[in-house]
């Protein structure tokens, strides 16, 4: 049986850490601050940003929040934008996504100063994620690797598949396994044959956003499964892209839903807020 990756105690740990590095950057007069945009009126968005306000709070993080309409202009958003770049009290920015359909996602990313873009989806940060030379990662695959890192799970010479190919997990996770020496092959729901690449696996990570599509004939015997997915059951019970049960019983290591990959991704963002608070301190010396 699959030893369970515990999340919440890594996200812990590290969010122990950040508070730390808070602490000790107020000191030396520069508190670390977070500026959360959301637009409109969207259930989930305003949970998550609800929860990154708290994680903010409780990690001696300022946290400026902007609740715009959702019939903010384009225009709008981007003066905001602008003035938050030259707040010197604002390490980091972050837009909430999705934005209403008339709003021009790509435009507003671009907008956000690379410094300040804490979650790594500017061109300039996706960019250098691909050279290794960076100085934010995004937040979902960051805390997967940090997951691995506290669990002693080598990376280097493993062969890794990720099953997704979204900016925001798929594509940056392989990257970040590359840079770590593994071996990588991308994978999407359309893949023919899937299962016969996913078999290859030591390490598969799934992000494809389908309950219960990763089932154990396609799993490796003694594979670490790391489940990205945040779905639903037809009687609404949360699950993840893995059968987790039957997987369970062929994995070395398993992350569950919920409780395995969800709680690292604020707690990175949190830990990227202070790499920009700690880069704009020694700049101002």
């Amino acid at each position: 049986m699959a030893t369970i990756i515990d999340g919440k105690a890594v996200s812990a740990a590290v969010r122990g850490e950040v508070k730390a590095a808070a602490a000790r950057l107020a000191q030396a007069a520069h508190t670390p601050g977070l500026a959360v945009i959301i637009v409109g009126e969207d259930p989930a968005s305003q949970v998550y940003v609800r929860n990154k306000h708290k994680a903010c709070a409780e990690n001696g993080i300022r946290s400026f929040q902007y609740a715009l309409p959702a019939d903010t202009t384009q225009a709008a958003l981007l003066a905001l934008i602008e003035t938050l770049n030259n707040d010197p009290a604002v390490d980091g920015i972050l837009c909430q996504l999705p934005l209403p359909k008339h709003l021009d996602e790509k435009a507003v990313i671009d907008a956000i100063r690379p410094d300040k873009d804490v979650d790594a989806f500017h061109p300039v940060n996706t960019g250098k994620i691909m050279t290794g030379d960076y100085a934010f990662l995004p937040c979902t695959p960051a805390g997967i690797m940090e997951m691995l890192k506290r669990y002693e799970i080598p990376v280097a010479g493993k062969r890794c598949v990720v099953i997704g190919r979204s900016n925001i997990v798929g594509k940056p996770m392989a990257l970040l396994m590359i840079n770590a020496s593994a071996t990588v092959t991308v994978c999407n729901s359309r893949t023919p044959d899937l299962a016969s690449i996913t078999r290859q696996a030591d390490i598969l990570v799934s992000a494809v956003g389908k309950a219960d599509f990763v089932t154990a004939d396609m799993v490796k015997d003694g594979a670490v499964v790391i489940d990205v997915g945040i779905n639903r059951h037809t009687d609404g019970k949360l699950c993840g892209d893995v059968k987790f049960d039957e997987v369970a019983s062929k994995a070395s290591y398993i992350t569950p839903v919920p409780g395995g990959v969800g709680p690292m991704t604020i707690t990175m963002l949190l830990q990227n807020t202070i790499t920009a608070a700690k880069n704009h301190a020694e700049a101002e010396k």
